[in-house]
């Protein structure tokens, strides 16, 4: 197990490096092709040249459009991507983009998605989170090869490119009050999560809800469930998926039944009873109204807070594992902005498309982007912006070579790639373990069972 594990903290030491010279300016001039977006000029706009006897008189460029569809469940990133959509129009009045995002959907974003496919609506530029499943349905062309150099790292999926990646993923943390924590006598950060549950107990004594969960929200429980497992599972064995895949692991072995035992111990402790009908985009006023004393989520709700309350004064950290140990969501995805394979035909499209992706990805718009959700650069161009001390903590997590990094259970993919439709089904069997009390061994035979019913309806 330890050779897996420095195994897995060598890979996530190549990945930070990689990261960081992104973040501090480490490019290789790759990004001269990309856009200048201070006179609105480009390599995507065309001109026409005539042949009047007067000599040569440039046309205005064709006009063309594309659906672009993104998930809307994080307020700030979906502001971030119309923002930048309009100053986008603005600089090419002749490309129209329709925005067909959907922030009303009662349902999954892959759900959307599939529905979106199912009635020939599939956005031709779509940020991309379930590649594996699109590529294989036909639906993803391969990301264009003069777009690769505007970064400093691409995943691959079975060999070929598929996702222009919108940042670096973030760890994932505790955003505490501070005034919370001194309230409870709080003067030390824990070490170990032992000391993180005396904390909570602090916290629970002192008269305040110690945790925050939007749990309204089903891709919300991701955050807390993939805590548990990446430190008992996945920072040991990053192949545990590839295992239940080809049935020789089980959500019944003792290192997963651990994880969900945590799980629901810190759930019926010590978050706050409303959990089941609180949204994600409700967690922010609980923080800064006094509510709740921690939220455990990623950077991109820092701005949220501070736009809720720009004097609430907060902090940041990764929970430790009993070890004293700190595993994180920290691993590249196979994510990003992916060209529809119908769109790409189109050559007036595809080059729409590209001259977006230039521009989305130009050192000024991006760092301004990164800057309003607190993301991480992953271009080849310097995007580093000025961050602040909870940012700073992020960024050094990531740097750290000692800090393992993961992947949440569903964004492992290849041979650890999970069923699809498995992920909802699990965290909301996860809501009811907490909810009816349950038996943790007997809710894991049934998460064993609807694996391998989802497997077999994949295969079919």
């Amino acid at each position: 197990m330890a050779k897996r594990k420095n195994a897995l903290r060598l890979v996530s030491l190549l990945v930070a490096v990689a990261l960081i010279l992104a973040a501090c300016g480490g490019g290789k001039g790759a990004n001269n092709q990309s856009t200048s977006t201070n006179n609105g000029s480009s390599t995507g706009s065309s001109t026409t040249t005539g042949s009047g006897s007067g000599g040569t008189a440039e046309q205005p460029p064709k006009e063309v459009s594309f659906t672009i569809g993104f998930a809307t469940g994080d307020p700030a990133g979906k502001k971030a991507i119309e923002d930048v959509i309009d100053a986008f129009t603005a600089a090419y009045p002749h490309i129209k983009v329709v925005n067909v995002s959907d922030s009303a959907a009662s349902v999954s974003y892959l759900d959307w998605l599939k529905t979106k496919e199912a009635v020939g609506e599939f956005p031709d530029l779509v940020e991309m989170r379930d590649t594996k499943v699109f590529v294989e349905a036909g639906k993803l062309a391969e990301l264009p090869e003069d777009l690769h150099s505007l970064f400093a790292f691409l995943p691959q999926f079975e060999g070929k490119y598929y996702n222009a990646p919108l940042a670096g993923t973030a760890p994932i943390g505790i955003i505490y009050s501070k005034k919370a924590y001194a309230d409870a006598g709080i003067t030390e950060l824990p070490k170990t999560y032992e000391e993180f549950l005396e904390i909570q107990e602090k916290l629970k004594q002192s008269g305040i809800s110690p945790i925050v969960v939007g749990g309204k929200d089903i891709w919300h429980m991701g955050f807390w469930v993939n805590y548990f497992l990446i430190n008992e599972v996945y920072s040991e064995d990053p192949d545990w998926n590839s295992k239940r895949n080809r049935g020789e692991a089980s959500f019944t072995d003792e290192n997963v039944v651990q994880a969900i035992s945590d799980y629901k111990e810190l759930f019926q402790k010590y978050v706050d009873k409303g959990w089941l009908s609180t949204a994600d985009n409700q967690t922010a006023s609980f923080l800064v109204t006094g509510k709740a004393a921690q939220l455990y989520s990623g950077p991109w709700m820092f701005a949220q807070i501070q736009e809720a309350d720009p004097n609430f004064e907060f902090g940041f950290y990764a929970i430790p594992d009993r070890e004293g140990d700190v595993n994180v969501v920290g691993l590249p995805t196979l994510s990003g902005w992916s060209f529809s394979a119908e769109a790409a035909k189109d050559p007036d499209k595809l080059e729409a498309m590209k001259t977006f992706i230039r521009f989305f990805y130009d050192p000024e718009i991006y760092r301004e982007t990164l800057k309003k959700n607190n993301s991480i650069p992953i271009t080849a161009a310097d995007a580093s912006y000025e961050a602040g001390e909870q940012m700073q903590e992020v960024l050094r997590l990531i740097a750290d070579p000692s800090v393992t990094k993961s992947l949440m259970f569903n964004q492992w993919y290849g041979e650890n790639a999970i069923p699809p439709q498995f992920r909802n089904w699990f965290y909301k069997h996860l809501q009811e373990l907490v909810v009816n009390d349950g038996d943790v061994v007997t809710y894991m035979k049934k998460a064993d069972e609807q694996y391998d019913n989802d497997l077999k309806a994949n295969q079919q």
